[in-house]
């Protein structure tokens, strides 16, 4: 048994996966970390740009 656990933890196969899998998941807390610095800015814009919208007059279709 201690002979498969040396070979085990010496083994380095997969190990550019759990590199991988740990820059992913800093990346994936970093974006959820910036998500509300953002989502205000967002949302301010949006309304802004409803606003626009709203303010504007339907053009009617003129059937000939």
């Amino acid at each position: 048994m201690t002979c498969f656990l040396k070979r085990f933890f010496a083994n380095e196969s997969g190990a550019i996966t759990v590199d991988w899998v740990v820059l992913v998941a800093l990346v994936v807390g970093l974006v959820a970390a910036a998500l509300p610095l953002v989502s205000d800015g967002t949302e301010e814009a949006s309304d802004t740009v409803g606003e626009f919208i709203e303010l504007r007059p339907v053009a009617q279709p003129t059937w000939n």
